[in-house]
This record gives structure tokens, sequence and C-alpha cells, in this order.
């Protein structure tokens, strides 16, 4: 850097800026021609570098899981969202309509992520309960139905925040997804438990 001057004696930015660039091992970062070259192997991997570090078979497994508990949270709420009655019922329903449009946009983020690494998701009716964390639930009534929203959620997150942990940050656009998700499902779990905690429990 300090060669790098103009006839005036002044340091010349941009040239210093563009050795930088062409330098391997500059801040860690891998060098341009590497990069290429890198770039034009296993093109057929898509999204998958070789600065992809987690296990793709285990990613792919737990968002499967993941996509199942999804799933299955979309199906109960929408049962409850039907099925809810009572004096409270309004307004309990439109939680419950709202919450299960927003695990079907999980669903979809954690679809299109599996893709984006090879995998396929596995939407197989016949083993989606099986393979979600959370149960399905029916509910006897209405604050019944509150209550296992409440204890799903809270299973969602414990199990999110595990597979945020295990993921680290070897797939970080994996681990982003996961947290915006992760969030999502606290803002549901705080839903259901003010409305055991309010006027559904009185």
């Amino acid at each position: 850097m300090a060669g790098n001057k103009d006839a005036g004696g002044k340091k010349n930015v941009k040239a210093g800026k563009a050795d930088m660039a062409g330098k391997s091992g500059t801040a860690g970062l891998t060098d341009v021609q590497t990069l290429r070259r890198r770039a034009r192997e296993n093109v057929g991997q898509g999204a998958i570098t070789p600065s992809y570090t987690a296990d793709r078979d285990t990613v792919v497994r737990l968002l499967n899981e993941a996509l199942a508990t999804e799933w299955v949270c979309v199906l109960r709420y929408y049962r409850h969202y039907f099925s809810a009655s009572g004096m409270f019922a309004d307004a309990v329903k439109a939680e419950f309509l709202e919450h299960a449009q927003q695990e079907l946009e999980h669903a979809n983020l954690i679809s299109e992520r599996i893709v984006q690494l090879g995998g396929e998701p596995d939407l197989d009716p016949d083993t989606l309960t099986a393979r979600a964390h959370a149960e399905y639930k029916p509910g006897k009534d209405l604050r019944d139905m509150v209550r296992e929203n409440l204890i799903a959620e809270r299973i969602a997150i414990d199990s999110y925040r595990e597979m945020i942990d295990y993921i680290g940050d070897r797939d970080t656009t994996t681990k982003r997804m996961l947290e915006h998700v992760l969030a999502q499902e606290e803002e549901h779990a705080d839903d259901m438990k003010d409305l055991l905690d309010g006027w559904i429990g009185k």
C-alpha cells in the first residue's frame, strides 16, 4: 500500500484496492481466480458451493421434520378455526386463522430451502404426524384448543432453537430462515398465552 502513490506523492486508493482484491488470503478471503475456478466445478449443485460446510443430508432431514411440524400446525389451526364456537369464538377464530396462514408461509419457506439444498420436501400425508414434533390435537372446547396450540408452539420453539444451535454458522441462510420462523412461533405462543391468561381463561 505504501508504494501506491501518484506523481504528487499521494496514495492511490483505487490502485491499493485493486492490489488487495488480487491477493489471496486478504482478511481471510479467497482470491478471485480461485472463486472463479471453483464456481465452474460441480455447476449442477446450484447454490451449494465448496464453502458450504454443513452436513447437507442432516440439514435436509431436520428441515423435513420442521416441514412436517409446520403442516401439522397448519392443519390443527385450521381445524380449530372452523370448529371454534362459544362466546369468544369470533376473536379467537381470527387468531387461529392468522396463525394457520403464517404456519403455511413457514412451510413454504422450508420447502424452498430444502430444494435449494438438493433435497426433496417430504409431504407424504401417511407419515406427516409421525415425523412432526408437534401433535395434532382437536381440543375439547375453545379453551382447550388455545391450550393445545400454546403447547404446540412451545414444542416448536424448543425444536427450532436446537436446530439453529446445531446448524450454527455452517449454513447461515438456513440459520437466518429458522431464526425468522422461531421469532414468529414465539409471537404465536405469546398470543395463545394472552388468550389463556385473559378473558378466555376467566
